[in-house]
């Protein structure tokens, strides 16, 4: 009886681990006629789990909340969801202090959950990228609870341990990314461990290769469940100086009163990148891409992370692209020339679950709807993969508590009112103009702006001069138009303070791209015959924005697309 049952078991474990081999390959065709790959063409989107779509009406969003989504990312056009972490968690750092990588957090479903959302999404040919928490666990982490029980423990190296200088006295003098110390005594072994991040986010020692193979399998153990690839979070911090050599103190303090520091030691290490290949190799085997949260001085360092010959990331993230914080066309025109200029394909983000929203940081509190198309006008017609975070598309507004008792991010309780923390770029998704937004019909866990009653999905779907109508359409254009997809950036009128204009130019199509980044009327005029063309189609334009021979008439925070013609 018992061999019949580890029969019956074993053949189970088969068929099971056929099915998720099923699942894991990606939908479509991984490389198209001309050698892209399918993420070149796709358009990302992501998602903070706990804000998204609440299923069972407790307050936080879940997987099924997403799956229940998945027709209206679809119709968006959207081809892949980045879901930020939703491993099982002590929510410290709201799933980036993660205890288990092989499971899912309770609040957000079961991996039965998890495998409905997969074969959901493949039905509509959208890919899952998983926030891969790469730097750190949980201290509730069986490696770590292992690790902190005795000196010779079997996991005691999987994490960074130290004596410190004297009585009291951390190791040296690096300061943690939160405030405070990235060294925290343990009584139980009299040494300190080392963490970037929070203390309950202890950093794991990449150094040994124990700890790269555990890590490696937890992304093939994904790739097996349908996963088509990784956001890999905080790359830069994998490695230390194992001298320990304090960093370089520079004038000033940080918003926790802590003196800056040229983290020289901790950070961007060369060894980042032999771990950035071997999780490559890996990814290749699923056709699965990396997106790398890399946050770089410049472009030749952000050409490290392609790494030789584009054997790292795919997609590192260029947060340069952020850093215009103003609608700038001559400080966007830097660098969209040099991201195009960098070593492998580009990818552009506006807004994240990190950063204050772009309706916020480039509106200017009377004409945010308009920025808001103008913006999407320039980062979903440039050439590169785009990543929208929710909400974007309906014009979400950043909304930070009020109050320091209403704060839920760690980093705001801690650095308030000076640093008032990240809730505010996290609050639920706005479905409709419901009690909560539609989100939940339970008290949302974070406060659903009052914004939710102008701008909402069911109602900007009913108009057609919406946040969203605007998106969708450009979207459509992008999805389809060749030039868009696969065409050379060309600048135009490079001395214009007022209007950033540019050329996609496909094997004799060409798109005009001109947004107007001024708050009055503005006319240029381009000379297409020297582009080789000489009449524009508009594909796609707001307000009265229209063309006529070579001149184009822009309205305040106006967009105009057109079609090219010889």
């Amino acid at each position: 009886m018992m061999r019949s049952r580890r029969w019956c078991g074993f053949l189970c474990a088969f068929l099971s681990l056929f099915q998720l081999s099923s699942i894991a390959q990606t939908s479509g065709k991984t490389v198209d006629a001309e050698g892209h790959q399918w993420w070149q063409h796709a358009v990302f989107y992501e998602l903070y789990p706990r804000s998204f779509a609440d299923s069972n009406n407790d307050g936080v969003g879940d997987l099924n909340g997403i799956t229940s989504k998945l027709d209206y990312l679809k119709d968006l056009g959207v081809d892949a969801i980045w879901i930020s972490p939703c491993f099982p968690s002590p929510q410290v750092d709201f799933g980036y202090d993660v205890s288990d990588y092989e499971n899912i957090d309770p609040m957000y479903g079961t991996l039965t959950d998890f495998d409905k959302l997969s074969g959901e999404a493949k039905k509509r040919s959208i890919h899952i990228i998983l926030d891969f928490v790469v730097n750190h666990t949980s201290d509730q982490h069986k490696w770590f609870l292992d690790s902190k029980s005795s000196r010779t423990s079997e996991h005691r190296d999987w994490y960074i341990w130290h004596d410190g200088k004297g009585p009291g006295q951390p190791p040296n003098n690096w300061i943690s990314e939160f405030g405070g110390s990235t060294w925290k005594f343990d009584p139980t072994t009299n040494q300190y461990y080392y963490h970037y991040f929070y203390a309950a986010q202890p950093d794991l020692n990449w150094r040994n290769p124990a700890v790269k193979d555990a890590m490696f399998d937890v992304t093939r153990w994904w790739y097996k469940r349908g996963v088509s690839g990784f956001r890999l979070d905080a790359v830069d911090t994998l490695f230390e100086d194992p001298n320990l050599h304090d960093n370089p103190v520079v004038p000033g303090t940080n918003a926790y009163g802590d003196p800056l520091q040229v983290k020289k030691y901790n950070t961007k290490l060369p060894e980042v990148h032999d771990v950035l290949r071997s999780l490559r190799k890996i990814a290749d085997e699923s056709s699965a891409v990396l997106i790398g949260e890399t946050w770089t001085a410049d472009i030749a360092e952000l050409n490290r992370y392609y790494g030789e010959g584009n054997n790292e990331l795919q997609l590192p993230m260029d947060f340069l692209f952020t850093t215009v914080n103003k609608l700038s066309p001559a400080e966007f025109r830097k660098q969209i020339a040099a991201i195009d200029s960098a070593s492998g394909w580009p990818t552009f983000v506006i807004s994240n679950h990190d950063i204050v929203r772009s309706y916020d940081r480039y509106g200017d509190g009377k004409n945010n709807d308009k920025i808001a198309k103008l913006m999407a006008g320039l980062y979903l017609t440039l050439r590169g993969t785009p990543i929208l975070y929710y909400g974007e598309e309906i014009g979400m507004k950043t909304t930070p508590p009020a109050r320091k008792e209403d704060v839920k991010d760690p980093i705001g309780k801690t650095g308030w009112p000076k640093e008032k923390g990240r809730d505010g770029e996290r609050t639920p998704m706005q479905w409709d103009a419901s009690e909560n937004a539609g989100f939940s019909k339970a008290t949302p866990w974070q406060p659903v702006p009052p914004t939710y009653k102008t701008h909402n999905v069911a109602d900007e779907s009913k108009d057609p001069e919406s946040v969203l109508t605007f998106y969708r359409n450009v979207l459509k254009l992008r999805h389809t138009n060749k030039a868009l997809l696969d065409g050379k950036y060309v600048p135009l009128n490079e001395n214009d303070q007022n209007v950033l204009s540019y050329l996609r130019v496909y094997k004799g199509q060409a798109v005009l791209v001109a947004l107007n980044m001024s708050g009055a009327e503005q006319k240029p005029n381009f000379d297409l015959g020297k582009q080789g063309f000489s009449t524009a189609k508009a594909l796609l334009a707001t307000g009265k924005s229209s063309a006529q021979a070579g001149v184009v008439t822009l309205d305040p925070y106006g967009v105009f697309i057109a079609q090219l013609s010889k």
